[in-house]
C-alpha cells in the first residue's frame, strides 16, 4: 500500500465540475421527457402482435414495404426466433378491430409467400398498457428503496443518499436519452432500466466499501483525499468490468437482431453513466453531506472498559 498517498488525479476537486455537467444532462433529459415524452411500445400503448411462419427466408424491408402500401404505417416487423419468423405489430383499438388488421395482413402476406402461415395475433387492450407502466413505475421505486434500506444498514445513511442520488441521476439521463432519440421504449427496456441500477449500484458499493476501510486507517487524510484515494484504488478495477461489459454490449448490439437492440442500447447508456456516476455523483453526494472518519466509528460503550471487573 506504499502508493496510498499518491494521488494521480484529483477526483473530488473536480467534484463542482462533474456537479455541473450531471445537472445539465438531468436538465436536459427532464425538459425532453415533458415536452418530447416516451416513445412507448405496443406493450404499454396497447395494439396486436402477430406472428407469421415462411417457408422461406423473406427479407424485412420487403415485408415492411408491402405494409406501409397497404397502410401498415407505424407497423414494426422483426425477426422472432429465426429468418422465416417474423413478429409484426400494429396499433389497434379493440380486439374486433385487431381481428379485422390480421385478416388484412394476411392478405398482405400471401402474394409475398403463399404458404406463409399468420397466427392468430395477441391483442393488449390501452389499460393493460396503462398498469404496465403504473407497475413499471413501482418496481423502480421499490428497487431504489430497497437500496436505501441495504446501504443504510450496510454503511451508513449518508453513504445510502449518495448511492441513491447516483442511482436516479442514471435513470433520469438513461430515460432521457430515449426520449431525445424517440427510441421504442418497451417491455424489455424497462428490464434494462432495472438491471442498470444494479449494475451501478454494484460499482458505487465497491468504491463505498474501499472507502470505509480507508477510513480506519488513513487517520491524517482529510475525507475528500480518502475518497480520492479509495477511487484511485478500484478505478482499474472498474474501468476493466465497464470496458469488458461494454465489448459484450456492443456485440449484441450489432449482431443481436432487433429483438434485443433497444434492451442492448440501454444497458450501454446505462453502463457508460452508472461508471461515472459512481465515480463522481454518488462519491460527490455522500461528501457533500459530511460523512467523517467518525460517522464510520462504533460508538463505544461508556464504561465498557470496565466490564469484565466484578
Amino acid at each position: 500500500m506504499n502508493l496510498l498517498g499518491k494521488i494521480k488525479f484529483d477526483f473530488m476537486g473536480k467534484r463542482k465540475f462533474a456537479m455541473i455537467f450531471s445537472l445539465t444532462l438531468i436538465v436536459i433529459s427532464i425538459a425532453s421527457i415533458a415536452t418530447r415524452g416516451l416513445n412507448f411500445g405496443l406493450d404499454f400503448t396497447g395494439g396486436t402482435t402477430v406472428v407469421v411462419d415462411f417457408d422461406k427466408d423473406v427479407g424485412l424491408d420487403t415485408i415492411r414495404e408491402a405494409l406501409e402500401d397497404n397502410s401498415f404505417i407505424d407497423a414494426s416487423v422483426q425477426n422472432f426466433g429465426s429468418s422465416k419468423s417474423v413478429q409484426v405489430r400494429f396499433q389497434s383499438e379493440s380486439d374486433a378491430q385487431s381481428q379485422q388488421l390480421r385478416d388484412h395482413l394476411d392478405e398482405i402476406i400471401q402474394p409475398l409467400d403463399s404458404s406463409a402461415k399468420v397466427g392468430k395475433g395477441e391483442f393488449i387492450g390501452p389499460q393493460v398498457g396503462e398498469e404496465l407502466v403504473d407497475q413499471g413505475s413501482l418496481a423502480i421505486l421499490y428497487a431504489i428503496i430497497g437500496i436505501l434500506l441495504y446501504v443504510t444498514m450496510r454503511f451508513e445513511w449518508r453513504f445510502s443518499v449518495g448511492s441513491v442520488v447516483a442511482l436516479v441521476h442514471d435513470v433520469i439521463i438513461t430515460v432521457g436519452v430515449f426520449s431525445i432519440i424517440q427510441m421504442e421504449f418497451d417491455l424489455t427496456i424497462l428490464a434494462a432500466l432495472l438491471a442498470v441500477i444494479g449494475y451501478s449500484l454494484n460499482d458505487t458499493i465497491v468504491v463505498f466499501d474501499r472507502v470505509r476501510e480507508n477510513f480506519k486507517g488513513l487517520r491524517k487524510k482529510t475525507p475528500s483525499e480518502v475518497f480520492n484515494i479509495s477511487i484511485a484504488q478500484t478505478l482499474s478495477r472498474t474501468v476493466i468490468t465497464s470496458m469488458t461489459t461494454l465489448l459484450v454490449l456492443l456485440a449484441l448490439f450489432v449482431v443481436g437482431g432487433a429483438m434485443i437492440h433497444g434492451f442492448a442500447f440501454a444497458l450501454i447508456v446505462g453502463v457508460v453513466i452508472g461508471t461515472y456516476s459512481s465515480i463522481f455523483v454518488a462519491s460527490t453526494a455522500t461528501l457533500s453531506l459530511g460523512i467523517s472518519r467518525e460517522d464510520l466509528m462504533p460508538v463505544e460503550k461508556e464504561g465498557a472498559n470496565l466490564d469484565h471487573i466484578p
